[in-house]
Protein backbone atom coordinates (compact mmCIF):
# COMPACT_ATOMS: atom_id res chain seq x y z
CA UNK A 1 0.00 0.00 0.00
CA UNK A 2 1.00 3.64 -0.01
CA UNK A 3 -0.60 5.82 2.62
CA UNK A 4 1.77 8.80 2.93
CA UNK A 5 4.35 10.57 0.82
CA UNK A 6 6.59 13.63 0.77
CA UNK A 7 7.28 16.33 -1.81
CA UNK A 8 10.60 18.17 -1.62
CA UNK A 9 11.13 21.08 -3.99
CA UNK A 10 14.65 20.20 -5.08
CA UNK A 11 16.46 19.70 -8.42
CA UNK A 12 15.50 16.01 -8.52
CA UNK A 13 11.78 16.78 -8.34
CA UNK A 14 12.14 19.64 -10.82
CA UNK A 15 13.89 17.28 -13.24
CA UNK A 16 11.07 14.74 -12.99
CA UNK A 17 8.48 17.42 -13.70
CA UNK A 18 10.51 18.57 -16.69
CA UNK A 19 10.63 14.99 -18.02
CA UNK A 20 6.84 14.87 -17.64
CA UNK A 21 6.49 18.04 -19.72
CA UNK A 22 5.60 20.28 -16.79
CA UNK A 23 7.25 23.70 -16.57
CA UNK A 24 6.05 24.40 -13.04
CA UNK A 25 7.34 23.77 -9.54
CA UNK A 26 5.73 22.14 -6.54
CA UNK A 27 5.90 23.44 -2.97
CA UNK A 28 7.52 21.15 -0.42
CA UNK A 29 5.04 19.16 1.67
CA UNK A 30 5.67 16.57 4.38
CA UNK A 31 3.58 13.61 5.48
CA UNK A 32 0.90 14.04 2.81
CA UNK A 33 -2.06 11.81 3.70
CA UNK A 34 -5.24 10.49 2.05
CA UNK A 35 -8.13 12.96 1.63
CA UNK A 36 -5.66 15.83 1.14
CA UNK A 37 -5.36 17.57 -2.22
CA UNK A 38 -2.31 16.43 -4.17
CA UNK A 39 -0.67 17.28 -7.50
CA UNK A 40 -1.31 14.94 -10.43
CA UNK A 41 -0.01 15.01 -14.01
CA UNK A 42 -2.43 13.93 -16.72
CA UNK A 43 -2.59 14.14 -20.52
CA UNK A 44 -5.39 16.28 -21.94
CA UNK A 45 -5.75 17.35 -25.57
CA UNK A 46 -2.27 16.18 -26.43
CA UNK A 47 -0.46 18.01 -23.66
CA UNK A 48 0.44 17.11 -20.10
CA UNK A 49 -0.98 19.29 -17.36
CA UNK A 50 -0.46 19.52 -13.61
CA UNK A 51 -3.62 19.74 -11.54
CA UNK A 52 -4.72 19.27 -7.93
CA UNK A 53 -7.02 16.43 -6.91
CA UNK A 54 -8.38 14.90 -3.75
CA UNK A 55 -6.39 11.81 -2.79
CA UNK A 56 -9.29 9.42 -2.19
CA UNK A 57 -11.07 8.39 -5.33
CA UNK A 58 -14.80 9.04 -5.55
CA UNK A 59 -16.38 6.73 -8.15
CA UNK A 60 -18.30 8.59 -10.83
CA UNK A 61 -21.46 6.65 -9.97
CA UNK A 62 -21.34 7.34 -6.20
CA UNK A 63 -24.49 9.04 -4.96
CA UNK A 64 -22.67 10.88 -2.18
CA UNK A 65 -19.27 11.43 -0.62
CA UNK A 66 -18.44 8.38 1.46
CA UNK A 67 -15.27 7.19 3.18
CA UNK A 68 -16.71 3.84 4.21
CA UNK A 69 -14.29 2.07 1.89
CA UNK A 70 -10.58 2.77 1.43
CA UNK A 71 -10.26 4.33 -2.01
CA UNK A 72 -6.83 5.96 -1.82
CA UNK A 73 -5.07 2.87 -3.24
CA UNK A 74 -6.12 0.70 -6.19
CA UNK A 75 -4.71 -2.82 -6.53
CA UNK A 76 -3.28 -3.29 -10.03
CA UNK A 77 -4.46 -6.91 -10.18
CA UNK A 78 -8.11 -5.80 -9.96
CA UNK A 79 -8.09 -2.63 -12.06
CA UNK A 80 -9.99 -4.14 -14.98
CA UNK A 81 -12.63 -5.83 -12.80
CA UNK A 82 -13.30 -3.25 -10.11
CA UNK A 83 -16.52 -1.28 -10.57
CA UNK A 84 -14.88 1.67 -8.85
CA UNK A 85 -11.63 1.65 -10.84
CA UNK A 86 -12.11 -0.02 -14.25
CA UNK A 87 -13.29 3.02 -16.22
CA UNK A 88 -10.62 5.25 -14.72
CA UNK A 89 -8.01 2.61 -15.61
CA UNK A 90 -9.16 2.71 -19.22
CA UNK A 91 -9.67 6.43 -19.68
CA UNK A 92 -8.25 8.48 -16.80
CA UNK A 93 -4.67 7.62 -15.85
CA UNK A 94 -2.24 10.02 -14.24
CA UNK A 95 1.10 10.33 -12.46
CA UNK A 96 1.71 11.67 -8.96
CA UNK A 97 5.25 13.09 -8.67
CA UNK A 98 6.77 12.55 -5.22
CA UNK A 99 10.21 12.73 -3.64
CA UNK A 100 9.64 9.60 -1.55
CA UNK A 101 6.92 7.73 0.29
CA UNK A 102 6.42 6.37 3.79
CA UNK A 103 5.80 2.77 4.77
CA UNK A 104 5.60 1.01 8.11
CA UNK A 105 6.72 -2.34 9.45
CA UNK A 106 6.09 -3.96 12.82
CA UNK A 107 9.08 -3.77 15.12
CA UNK A 108 9.73 -3.89 18.84
CA UNK A 109 7.77 -1.07 20.40
CA UNK A 110 5.24 -0.65 17.60
CA UNK A 111 4.99 0.39 13.97
CA UNK A 112 8.22 1.89 12.69
CA UNK A 113 7.92 4.36 9.77
CA UNK A 114 10.46 4.29 6.94
CA UNK A 115 10.99 6.86 4.23
CA UNK A 116 11.37 4.98 0.93
CA UNK A 117 13.22 6.75 -1.83
CA UNK A 118 15.75 6.53 -4.63
CA UNK A 119 19.17 8.15 -4.80
CA UNK A 120 18.61 8.49 -8.56
CA UNK A 121 15.83 11.05 -8.34
CA UNK A 122 12.18 11.68 -7.57
CA UNK A 123 9.50 9.04 -8.17
CA UNK A 124 6.62 8.95 -10.66
CA UNK A 125 3.76 7.03 -9.04
CA UNK A 126 0.98 5.56 -11.18
CA UNK A 127 -2.49 6.85 -10.39
CA UNK A 128 -6.03 6.81 -11.74
CA UNK A 129 -8.49 9.68 -11.40
CA UNK A 130 -12.20 10.41 -11.57
CA UNK A 131 -14.58 13.33 -12.12
CA UNK A 132 -17.55 13.38 -9.70
CA UNK A 133 -20.53 15.69 -9.56
CA UNK A 134 -23.01 15.75 -6.69
CA UNK A 135 -24.31 17.70 -3.72
CA UNK A 136 -23.83 20.87 -5.75
CA UNK A 137 -20.10 20.25 -6.14
CA UNK A 138 -17.62 19.03 -8.71
CA UNK A 139 -14.68 17.04 -7.31
CA UNK A 140 -11.78 15.44 -9.13
CA UNK A 141 -10.11 12.71 -7.12
CA UNK A 142 -7.51 10.00 -7.52
CA UNK A 143 -6.03 6.78 -6.15
CA UNK A 144 -2.46 5.51 -6.27
CA UNK A 145 -1.98 2.15 -7.98
CA UNK A 146 -0.20 -0.58 -6.00
CA UNK A 147 1.31 -3.94 -6.83
CA UNK A 148 2.76 -6.86 -4.92
CA UNK A 149 6.06 -6.08 -3.22
CA UNK A 150 9.30 -6.80 -5.03
CA UNK A 151 11.28 -9.52 -3.21
CA UNK A 152 13.69 -6.91 -1.85
CA UNK A 153 10.79 -4.80 -0.57
CA UNK A 154 8.99 -7.59 1.30
CA UNK A 155 11.05 -6.93 4.43
CA UNK A 156 9.21 -3.60 4.69
CA UNK A 157 5.69 -4.37 3.40
CA UNK A 158 3.81 -6.85 1.21
CA UNK A 159 2.58 -4.13 -1.18
CA UNK A 160 4.22 -1.15 -2.85
CA UNK A 161 3.19 1.65 -5.20
CA UNK A 162 3.67 1.20 -8.93
CA UNK A 163 6.70 3.33 -9.81
CA UNK A 164 6.89 4.32 -13.47
CA UNK A 165 10.24 4.73 -15.20
CA UNK A 166 11.33 5.78 -18.67
CA UNK A 167 8.88 5.02 -21.48
CA UNK A 168 6.39 3.55 -19.00
CA UNK A 169 5.37 7.08 -18.06
CA UNK A 170 4.29 8.02 -21.56
CA UNK A 171 2.49 4.71 -22.07
CA UNK A 172 0.64 5.13 -18.79
CA UNK A 173 -0.50 8.67 -19.58
CA UNK A 174 -1.60 7.78 -23.13
CA UNK A 175 -5.19 6.70 -22.54
CA UNK A 176 -5.81 6.30 -26.29
CA UNK A 177 -4.14 2.92 -25.84
CA UNK A 178 -5.44 0.33 -23.40
CA UNK A 179 -3.26 -1.50 -20.91
CA UNK A 180 -3.70 -5.00 -19.49
CA UNK A 181 -3.34 -5.81 -15.81
CA UNK A 182 -0.49 -8.19 -16.69
CA UNK A 183 1.49 -5.42 -18.37
CA UNK A 184 5.18 -5.52 -17.36
CA UNK A 185 4.94 -2.09 -15.76
CA UNK A 186 2.94 -3.70 -12.92
CA UNK A 187 5.57 -6.35 -12.22
CA UNK A 188 6.71 -6.52 -8.57
CA UNK A 189 10.24 -5.29 -9.11
CA UNK A 190 12.30 -2.30 -8.08
CA UNK A 191 13.16 -0.28 -11.18
CA UNK A 192 15.86 1.77 -9.46
CA UNK A 193 18.06 1.34 -6.35
CA UNK A 194 15.97 2.14 -3.27
CA UNK A 195 16.72 2.97 0.34
CA UNK A 196 14.44 2.62 3.38
CA UNK A 197 15.40 5.07 6.12
CA UNK A 198 13.85 4.92 9.62
CA UNK A 199 12.35 8.20 10.83
CA UNK A 200 10.53 9.51 13.90
CA UNK A 201 7.33 7.74 14.92
CA UNK A 202 5.83 11.19 15.33
CA UNK A 203 5.10 10.98 11.62
CA UNK A 204 2.56 8.23 12.34
CA UNK A 205 0.09 11.04 13.11
CA UNK A 206 -0.98 12.53 9.78
CA UNK A 207 -1.49 15.92 11.42
CA UNK A 208 2.26 16.19 12.04
CA UNK A 209 3.77 17.96 9.04
CA UNK A 210 7.11 19.17 10.41
CA UNK A 211 9.95 18.45 7.92
CA UNK A 212 12.19 17.61 10.88
CA UNK A 213 10.23 14.38 11.35
CA UNK A 214 11.86 13.10 8.17
CA UNK A 215 15.33 13.22 9.70
CA UNK A 216 16.90 9.71 9.94
CA UNK A 217 16.71 7.98 13.30
CA UNK A 218 18.89 5.06 12.25
CA UNK A 219 20.90 3.59 9.41
CA UNK A 220 19.15 3.23 6.03
CA UNK A 221 18.39 -0.21 4.63
CA UNK A 222 19.48 -0.84 1.03
CA UNK A 223 16.64 -2.47 -0.88
CA UNK A 224 18.60 -2.98 -4.09
CA UNK A 225 16.88 -2.57 -7.42
CA UNK A 226 17.88 -2.28 -11.04
CA UNK A 227 18.63 0.71 -13.19
CA UNK A 228 15.91 2.97 -14.52
CA UNK A 229 14.03 1.73 -17.58
CA UNK A 230 15.43 3.50 -20.63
Amino acid sequence: MCGRFNVINNPELQQLLKELGIDLGLPSRSNVAPTEDIALVRALDGDNELTEMRWWLIPRWAKQLDQKYSMFNARSENLDKSRAFSQAFKHRRGIVPVSNFIEWRSETGGRQPYVIGSAEGALALAAIWEHWEGEGRVIESCALVTTAAAPEFEQIHQRMPVILAGEERERWLDCSHSLAVNDPLFEPRLKCPMLATPVSRGINNARNKEPELLEPTGEPISLGGGGLVS
